[in-house]
Protein backbone atom coordinates (compact mmCIF):
# COMPACT_ATOMS: atom_id res chain seq x y z
CA UNK A 1 0.00 0.00 0.00
CA UNK A 2 1.46 3.36 -0.96
CA UNK A 3 1.57 6.17 1.56
CA UNK A 4 0.94 9.77 0.45
CA UNK A 5 3.86 12.15 0.91
CA UNK A 6 4.50 15.70 -0.22
CA UNK A 7 7.43 16.60 -2.46
CA UNK A 8 8.88 18.57 0.45
CA UNK A 9 8.60 15.57 2.80
CA UNK A 10 10.26 13.23 0.30
CA UNK A 11 13.10 15.71 -0.28
CA UNK A 12 13.67 16.04 3.48
CA UNK A 13 13.87 12.24 3.85
CA UNK A 14 16.27 11.93 0.88
CA UNK A 15 18.47 14.62 2.43
CA UNK A 16 18.52 12.80 5.78
CA UNK A 17 19.30 9.50 4.04
CA UNK A 18 22.19 11.04 2.11
CA UNK A 19 23.58 12.54 5.33
CA UNK A 20 23.36 9.21 7.16
CA UNK A 21 25.09 7.35 4.32
CA UNK A 22 27.78 9.91 3.47
CA UNK A 23 28.62 11.41 6.87
CA UNK A 24 27.29 9.39 9.79
CA UNK A 25 28.17 5.88 8.55
CA UNK A 26 31.85 6.75 7.83
CA UNK A 27 32.27 8.49 11.20
CA UNK A 28 30.84 5.46 13.02
CA UNK A 29 33.12 3.10 11.06
CA UNK A 30 36.09 5.27 12.02
CA UNK A 31 35.04 5.25 15.70
CA UNK A 32 34.68 1.46 15.65
CA UNK A 33 38.13 1.10 14.08
CA UNK A 34 39.73 3.39 16.66
CA UNK A 35 37.99 1.55 19.51
CA UNK A 36 39.19 -1.83 18.17
CA UNK A 37 42.78 -0.62 18.31
CA UNK A 38 42.46 -0.15 22.07
CA UNK A 39 42.38 -3.88 22.68
CA UNK A 40 39.90 -6.06 24.59
CA UNK A 41 36.46 -5.43 23.10
CA UNK A 42 34.52 -7.00 25.97
CA UNK A 43 35.18 -4.06 28.28
CA UNK A 44 35.62 -1.35 25.66
CA UNK A 45 32.86 1.23 26.24
CA UNK A 46 33.73 3.28 23.13
CA UNK A 47 33.43 0.19 20.95
CA UNK A 48 30.05 -0.79 22.39
CA UNK A 49 28.74 2.79 22.09
CA UNK A 50 29.86 3.00 18.47
CA UNK A 51 28.30 -0.38 17.66
CA UNK A 52 25.03 0.78 19.23
CA UNK A 53 25.12 4.01 17.20
CA UNK A 54 25.79 1.91 14.12
CA UNK A 55 22.75 -0.27 14.80
CA UNK A 56 20.49 2.74 15.34
CA UNK A 57 21.80 4.44 12.21
CA UNK A 58 21.29 1.33 10.07
CA UNK A 59 17.75 0.95 11.45
CA UNK A 60 16.98 4.57 10.50
CA UNK A 61 18.47 4.06 7.01
CA UNK A 62 16.22 1.03 6.47
CA UNK A 63 13.21 2.94 7.82
CA UNK A 64 13.77 5.90 5.47
CA UNK A 65 14.38 3.62 2.48
CA UNK A 66 11.16 1.76 3.27
CA UNK A 67 9.17 5.00 3.63
CA UNK A 68 10.50 6.32 0.32
CA UNK A 69 9.82 3.05 -1.51
CA UNK A 70 6.24 2.98 -0.22
CA UNK A 71 5.61 6.69 -0.82
CA UNK A 72 3.27 8.11 -3.39
CA UNK A 73 4.82 11.55 -3.78
CA UNK A 74 2.18 14.16 -4.57
CA UNK A 75 3.07 17.63 -5.84
CA UNK A 76 0.10 19.78 -4.85
CA UNK A 77 1.33 22.64 -7.07
CA UNK A 78 0.63 20.44 -10.11
CA UNK A 79 -2.97 19.80 -9.07
CA UNK A 80 -5.41 22.24 -10.61
CA UNK A 81 -6.89 24.24 -7.71
CA UNK A 82 -10.56 23.39 -7.34
CA UNK A 83 -11.13 25.36 -4.16
CA UNK A 84 -11.58 22.11 -2.26
CA UNK A 85 -9.34 20.75 0.48
CA UNK A 86 -7.08 17.98 -0.87
CA UNK A 87 -3.89 16.25 0.27
CA UNK A 88 -1.04 18.77 0.31
CA UNK A 89 -3.30 21.82 0.54
CA UNK A 90 -2.69 24.56 3.07
CA UNK A 91 -5.94 25.40 4.84
CA UNK A 92 -6.72 28.52 6.87
CA UNK A 93 -9.36 27.96 9.53
CA UNK A 94 -11.33 30.04 12.00
CA UNK A 95 -11.97 28.35 15.35
CA UNK A 96 -15.61 29.20 15.99
CA UNK A 97 -15.23 28.93 19.79
CA UNK A 98 -12.15 31.09 20.25
CA UNK A 99 -12.19 33.21 17.06
CA UNK A 100 -8.55 32.18 16.61
CA UNK A 101 -7.18 31.78 13.10
CA UNK A 102 -5.05 28.71 12.44
CA UNK A 103 -3.38 27.40 9.32
CA UNK A 104 -2.42 23.81 8.56
CA UNK A 105 -0.82 21.97 5.68
CA UNK A 106 -2.20 18.47 5.13
CA UNK A 107 0.74 16.08 4.75
CA UNK A 108 1.61 12.40 4.97
CA UNK A 109 1.65 10.66 8.31
CA UNK A 110 5.46 10.47 8.50
CA UNK A 111 5.95 14.18 7.87
CA UNK A 112 3.28 15.55 10.22
CA UNK A 113 4.66 18.05 12.74
CA UNK A 114 2.26 20.27 14.65
CA UNK A 115 5.10 22.70 15.50
CA UNK A 116 5.40 23.36 11.75
CA UNK A 117 1.59 23.44 11.37
CA UNK A 118 1.64 20.21 9.35
CA UNK A 119 -1.10 17.70 10.15
CA UNK A 120 -1.46 14.12 8.98
CA UNK A 121 -3.98 13.40 6.26
CA UNK A 122 -5.25 10.69 8.62
CA UNK A 123 -5.87 13.08 11.54
CA UNK A 124 -9.49 13.73 12.53
CA UNK A 125 -9.26 17.39 11.51
CA UNK A 126 -7.77 16.65 8.07
CA UNK A 127 -10.30 13.87 7.42
CA UNK A 128 -13.11 16.28 8.32
CA UNK A 129 -11.73 18.95 5.93
CA UNK A 130 -11.03 16.80 2.85
CA UNK A 131 -13.46 17.69 0.08
CA UNK A 132 -14.71 20.88 1.76
CA UNK A 133 -14.23 24.41 0.43
CA UNK A 134 -13.82 27.95 1.77
CA UNK A 135 -16.88 28.95 3.78
CA UNK A 136 -17.72 25.37 4.80
CA UNK A 137 -18.02 24.41 8.45
CA UNK A 138 -15.99 21.54 9.86
CA UNK A 139 -16.89 19.74 13.08
CA UNK A 140 -14.25 17.63 14.79
CA UNK A 141 -14.67 15.37 17.81
CA UNK A 142 -11.87 16.03 20.32
CA UNK A 143 -11.24 14.68 23.83
CA UNK A 144 -12.72 17.96 25.15
CA UNK A 145 -15.82 17.61 22.98
CA UNK A 146 -16.86 18.84 19.56
CA UNK A 147 -14.95 21.74 18.00
CA UNK A 148 -16.26 23.70 15.06
CA UNK A 149 -14.11 25.46 12.49
CA UNK A 150 -14.88 27.44 9.38
CA UNK A 151 -12.61 27.11 6.39
CA UNK A 152 -11.33 30.58 5.43
CA UNK A 153 -9.08 29.68 2.51
CA UNK A 154 -7.58 26.73 0.65
CA UNK A 155 -4.21 27.18 -1.07
CA UNK A 156 -2.02 24.88 -3.15
CA UNK A 157 1.42 26.03 -1.97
Amino acid sequence: MSTPMTVEGAAKLRQELAHLKSTVRPSIAKAIGEAREKGDLRENAEYHAAKERQGLTEARVRQIESMLSDAQVIDVTRIKPSGKVVFGATVSLLDMQTDAHVRYKIVGEDEADIKESKISVFSPLARAMIGKAAGDAVVVETPQGKREFEIDAVAHL
